[in-house]
This record gives structure tokens, C-alpha cells and sequence, in this order.
């Protein structure tokens, strides 16, 4: 068997002193000799780099290309050289010059002053921030902040609104660093109350606490959501959704929340008469009446004893309503994230029953109107207009 010969490793700073001497103008055995190597090391390094000194690593330089290095990427180009013999030869990576040529390439093509001159500008701090800049990209960002949108829908939204106008871009993070960063201010503070933690700084994350259990006996009769059909777990049918209560201050009022698990419309159910198994019966009976067969296939709720008359619900509905296990609310996500968003209009410890019906349509007409990443930023609103014209089907009430 051939003895494999195995080469002791050799610091990138010596290697790069060696190729200095070669370009210098000495052989590979001189240069070896003059950086402290063996002759034969500076032929394997030679060879290895297949002849070619263009191939060879060069001294780390600054993080930024210098206008000589442009220059040489200017000629390279030129000639034809592809993106990756052009890193070679000045020691970047293939993904450096692909962006420098993507970045600074003109109607006229690459010219090294042009683009040392615009690298120079861009690197100018203190810069103005674009949403200080643009009057009327601020005010359309604002206006969604207004609206309880999320610095994230608002930009994805004005891709959509806009697909047209390039200017009208602006990624989430700079909004945040337009609300949190001082010196980039270009928002109004007071909208930082709008995003949905309410709060004017950034903060860590932590870990949510364990959830509790509820107290309460088992509900009778139930069907467990393992039983709940296909056509509900893919969302690939309309009518099913997710519902569960918001509580209010001593958990003496309450607001029903259901969700459509396809399009993601939501409505919001009063509770006037109180939160007890009779009273949600007949408020679900009357909301789900509202709806046209379609929209009407299953519910899932979880296992809270105000689901208790459960059958008279089906019975008066047409409903099949399914029961989550035990603290598990990533059975009803949905629902979940919705009652999330829902404590920007009802802060836990208020008093849920001073809002009026009317309060709640208004509040879910707002919901129903913002982008969601999972509808491709279209709005539930727009979503359950498109599948209802679809299915020639009258539109379902908003209002409850």
C-alpha cells in the first residue's frame, strides 16, 4: 500500500508571505527559503495553487474593498473573468464581488471610481433614516401602526399596495429601530404604544409560565379533537373553527372569540348575560344562525365547563364540535393567537361588559382587516370575500 505523505499544517500568515515573495519575482525554492520553509514546501504550494499566482491567498485587508481592488475588478470584468476567478485574484470571496458588481454596476458598466465614490457616500454617518426622509412613506407606515398593524405586516403590506413603486419599501426592523433607537426616531413615540406589547423599549424574551390547570368537572358527551375529520386539520375546507372565551376583570364578564381556521375571520360574540353553560349556548346559537351553511361545518373549543350544553348547540346548529385535551391551546392556534391580539383592544383586568355589540363589530372589522403572513398578507376579510364570490354564496354578516 502507498504510503500517504501528510504535510505538516501551515499559518495562513506564512503562506501569504511566501506568495508576497513569489510575486515579488522569486522562485518557489527562494521564496520557501526566504520565509524560513523547505524548498520542497514552496514547490508543493506551487503546485497546489496549479502554477497560477492569481490563485494564491493575499494578506487579509480591510473588511471593505479599496478603489485598487476595484480597479483590478474593473479590468477583470472587462476581460470576462466570472465573479469567482475575480475573488481569487484579489483574495475575496466570489459572494463579495457578486455584490459589489450587483451594487455598483451602471447603465455604463462597472467603473471603479463610480463605485468608490458611491461606497464613500453610503458609508457617510451619521445617515438619515429613510422613514425621516419620505414624508409619504412615513405617513403610510403610521397609518398602519394606527390601524394596530405589526411593523412585519405593515411591510409586507406595501409590496402588496404598492408593487409598483419601489420607494415604498421598508423592511420591519427599520420601523422598530423608528419607534425603539434614539437618533433614528422618524416615527411618532406615542405609536409604540400601538405595537402589541405596549411597550416603548425592547426587551428579552422569556419563557412563558406553566399553564395551570381549570378547575371544573369533566364536560359530558364530549368528542375529542383526535375524531375531528381531515378536511378540519388541513384547513383545506371553510366552516370550521376555533373557539374560547377572553375573561374580564375577577373573571366576572366575557367575550366569545371564534376563528375561521381557513381564512382566519373572526368573530366576537357578546356575553351579556353572563358566562354560565345556558347563557354561551344561546349566544353561539345566535351567531352561528348568522352564517350560511358553508361557514357552518365544526367548532373546537377547549374543555371549560361553559361548553357544557355542547349538544343543545349541535342540535340547534347543525354543528359538529370538537373538545381539545388538556392544556394543550396549540389545538386551537388559531384561537390562541387571535385572543393575543385581541388584548390590544381588551387589556386583561378591564371590565368586558361595558363594551357594546357595536364595540365588537368595530373591533373585529379591524381584525378581520389586517394582513396575515399565512393568507400571502392578504387580509381574512379579502380572503372570505374571494372564497364566498367563489362559492356564489351570500356574504356572511360582520357584525354580531
Amino acid at each position: 500500500m502507498a504510503r500517504v505523505r501528510k504535510y505538516r499544517w501551515l499559518p495562513r500568515s506564512v503562506r501569504v508571505e511566501f506568495w508576497e515573495q513569489v510575486r515579488a519575482g522569486l522562485a518557489a525554492k527562494p521564496a520557501a527559503r526566504a520565509v524560513g520553509l523547505a524548498p520542497t514546501t514552496g514547490v508543493r504550494l506551487f503546485r497546489q495553487a496549479g502554477g497560477v499566482i492569481g490563485n494564491a491567498p493575499r494578506c487579509p485587508g480591510p473588511v471593505r474593498l479599496d478603489l485598487a481592488e476595484r480597479e483590478e475588478i474593473a479590468c477583470l470584468r472587462a476581460a470576462g473573468h466570472g465573479v469567482r476567478a475575480i475573488g481569487r485574484a484579489i483574495g475575496r470571496p466570489g459572494s463579495t464581488v457578486s455584490r459589489e458588481l450587483a451594487r455598483n454596476t451602471g447603465s455604463g458598466g462597472y467603473r471603479a471610481s463610480s463605485a468608490q465614490h458611491a461606497a464613500e457616500q453610503r458609508a457617510k454617518r451619521p445617515k438619515t433614516a429613510k422613514l425621516a426622509a419620505d414624508a409619504v412613506l412615513r405617513e403610510t407606515v403610521q397609518a398602519g401602526l394606527v390601524r394596530m398593524w405589526s411593523p412585519r405586516q405593515i411591510s409586507a403590506r406595501l409590496v402588496l399596495d404598492f408593487p409598483d413603486r419601489p420607494e415604498m419599501r421598508v423592511s420591519h426592523e427599520t420601523i422598530y429601530q423608528a419607534l425603539y433607537v434614539q437618533g433614528r426616531g422618524a416615527l411618532r413615540r406615542e405609536l409604540a404604544s400601538a405595537l402589541r406589547t405596549g411597550r416603548a423599549l425592547r426587551v428579552p424574551r422569556r419563557q412563558a409560565r406553566a399553564r395551570r390547570a381549570r378547575p371544573g368537572a369533566r364536560i359530558q358527551d364530549m368528542v375529542n379533537i383526535s375524531e375531528r375529520p381531515a378536511e378540519a386539520d388541513d384547513r383545506a375546507v371553510p366552516g370550521h373553527w376555533e373557539g374560547d372565551l377572553i375573561l374580564g376583570k375577577d373573571n366576572k364578564s366575557a367575550i366569545a372569540t371564534l376563528v375561521e381556521r381557513q381564512t382566519r375571520f373572526t368573530i366576537l360574540v357578546p356575553l351579556p348575560d353572563g358566562r354560565d353553560a345556558a347563557a354561551v349556548a344561546t349566544a353561539m346559537t345566535e351567531a352561528f344562525h348568522t352564517l350560511p351553511p358553508l361557514l357552518a361545518r365544526s367548532l373546537t373549543w377547549d374543555q371549560g365547563t361553559e361548553m357544557a350544553h355542547h349538544k343543545n348547540i349541535a342540535l340547534a346548529t347543525g354543528l359538529a364540535i370538537y373538545f381539545c385535551d388538556p392544556h394543550s391551546p396549540w389545538q386551537r392556534g388559531s384561537n390562541e393567537n387571535t385572543n393575543g391580539l385581541l388584548r390590544q383592544y381588551f387589556p386583561k383586568g378591564t371590565d368586558l361588559s361595558v363594551h357594546t355589540p357595536a364595540d365588537l363589530a368595530r373591533v373585529a372589522a379591524e381584525l378581520n382587516g389586517r394582513p396575515r403572513q399565512t393568507l400571502g398578507w392578504h387580509t381574512p376579510a379579502e380572503t372570505l370575500d374571494k372564497l364566498l364570490s367563489h362559492q356564489q354564496t351570500p356574504r356572511v354578516a360582520t357584525t354580531t
